[in-house]
């Protein structure tokens, strides 16, 4: 199970391209633009700023998991 578990982070860590995380009005104003190097750059914050939240909740899951185990 903690392979999988690290096999997964590792995944969603490493391709973050997959998550196209972009808001109905995020999208509208940047295809209007055209710009898409300006589009690329706010869909990759959009997917990290949406992360840290998961990231820090199963890590705070985990010591206290190891916390009622021990």
């Amino acid at each position: 199970m903690r392979d999988v578990v690290l096999l997964l982070t590792l995944v969603f860590l490493l391709v973050p391209e997959l998550a196209e995380a972009q808001c109905a009005m995020c999208r509208a104003v940047l295809e209007s633009e055209g710009s898409e190097a300006t589009a690329k750059g706010i869909n990759n914050g959009i997917v990290y700023l949406m992360a840290i939240p998961y990231l820090l909740v199963a890590g705070l899951f985990f010591f206290i998991y190891k916390k009622m185990k021990a």
